[in-house]
């Protein structure tokens, strides 16, 4: 069968760890920076695709793998209450301190606040899209970032953010193509944030 956008299947969720981490260093293979390969998915994919699963699509080989997701939530301050309330304890007794490779992201996963930007605010819902290496510059970039958008359309969400390492020039560009533009945000300096509006690409 060819490659397909679908929605995420619960047993897509090792997929989805492996292609964050893969893609978990400004865009370049993160295995072995940290003392879990899962450490990166337990911050930045997980949390979308278990509390809000009805906002995750994948790129499926044909073969039923997924090598590519976007996901994300429809109302970031509401993810960010979620994330405290249930996804903290349901993780806490294996993200825990010892080795110091951990501790910034380990920082970041215990203060999920840090998505909240007063810029942002009528950007609401928020986005993270990665596909692996080989599935890049195919077009299944921008299928993903369609699908998404039409599911937050569904939902009555006007707008949608993400924010980027500054480093990754071609992340940049990719978004940049699909009608994004930057979003000035004071109090995150070290961060690159960009939006658009949920209409169709």
């Amino acid at each position: 069968m060819p490659a397909a956008i679908r929605a995420y299947r619960s047993k897509d969720l090792d997929d989805i760890y492996d292609i964050c981490v893969r893609t978990g260093a400004a865009g370049r293979d993160a295995r072995g920076l940290f003392s879990s390969d899962r450490l990166l998915g337990d911050i930045w994919a997980a949390p979308y695709v278990i509390l809000e699963p009805e906002h995750a699509h994948v790129l499926d080989d044909g073969d039923g793998r997924a090598v590519g997701y976007i996901i994300g939530t429809a109302d970031t301050a509401k993810f960010v209450e979620r994330y405290r309330n249930e996804w903290l304890p349901a993780t806490a007794d294996r993200l825990v301190d010892g080795d110091p490779r951990d501790q910034v992201m380990l920082d970041l996963y215990r203060r999920p606040e840090r998505m909240l930007h007063p810029a942002l605010a009528d950007h609401p819902a928020h986005l993270h899209i990665d596909l692996l290496p080989e599935w890049q510059g195919r077009g299944q970039g921008r299928a993903l970032m369609a699908a998404f958008l039409a599911g937050l359309r569904a939902a009555g969400v006007p707008r949608v953010h993400l924010g980027m390492a500054r480093q990754n020039r071609s992340a940049y560009a990719f978004y940049q193509r699909l009608g994004f533009r930057d979003l000035p945000v004071a109090d995150d300096p070290g961060a690159c944030y960009l939006g658009r509006d949920t209409s169709p690409l």
